[in-house]
């Protein structure tokens, strides 16, 4: 046990060394969880990683996060390496409580971790919108809400069950997910009446079947304010299909 100690301490500060290099700092201290708030009968650290564990279907009525208490996060870019099994799990960010739900209820954007390609780090709106784009896909929502298909490609491949680097990207209205460095969405958000530009960051565990899902190497900079881009300045594609589906080829009408 020492030596797993010694060498867990050698790790973080390893990390936290490489972090700093790049202008990132840690949010987690690979032994506890300070700085984070979540149900204590489902998260922990083992192994050195954060960890979230429930035992069957009948143990959540609604899905619960790992909030971290460190600030409201507005332009930033977020790196963490998860695995997950059993289950779906995701990394929420510019996001809000919701106690009417119940306690550590999140909702608001999120960079899903999910066993079906289509679905891992696609942004989906947890209590919101839904499904917003899919893996692969370049998307932007126009002011009046609609969804339209900006450019495509073959979704990112990963086995969720083994350790990928999940990183998103704020930058205004202009939000990026990354799978082990590759791009899987590229979404220009104009609906401001629900998109987000400030709020909190959490890691889900969802309802269900029984799952387990551990985090590392947590890493946050904060970007300069800002960036908010103008549809005016930025309309929809001429050859753009409005998503009527939930697929990443779904077809519709072209843009004016």
């Amino acid at each position: 046990m020492k030596n797993l100690d010694i060498l867990v301490t050698a790790l973080c500060l390893l990390t936290a060394a490489h972090a700093q290099e790049e202008g990132f700092k840690s949010l987690f201290n690979g032994k506890d969880l300070a700085g984070w708030d979540g149900n204590p009968e489902l998260w922990s650290v083992q192994d050195g990683c954060i960890t979230g564990k429930t035992n069957g279907p009948d143990h959540l009525s609604y899905n619960q996060f790992l909030i971290w208490r460190g600030g409201v996060l507005k332009n930033f870019e977020l790196r963490a390496k998860i695995k997950v099994t059993g289950n779906n799990t995701g990394i929420q960010y510019r996001s809000k409580e919701l106690p009417e739900n119940g306690r550590w209820s999140i909702g608001g954007y999120q960079c899903d971790v999910h066993p079906a390609a289509p679905n891992n780090a696609m942004m989906y709106e947890e209590r919101g919108r839904g499904i917003i784009a899919q893996n692969g896909q370049g998307v932007v929502v126009d002011p009046s809400g609609v969804k339209w298909l900006a450019s495509e490609q073959d979704p990112v491949q990963a086995d969720v069950a083994e350790w990928h680097e999940y990183t998103v990207i704020a930058k205004g209205n202009h939000l990026v997910h990354k799978l082990d460095g590759k791009v899987t969405v590229d979404l220009l958000d104009f609906d401001e009446g629900k998109r987000s530009l400030e709020g909190l960051l959490a890691f889900q565990i969802h309802r269900g079947p029984a799952m387990t899902v551990q985090i590392k190497d947590v890493l946050l900079k904060e970007l300069p304010e800002g960036g908010v881009i103008d549809f005016a300045n930025h309309p929809v594609p001429s050859d753009a299909q409005i998503i009527e589906v939930k697929t990443p080829k779904a077809k519709g009408k072209k843009a004016k």
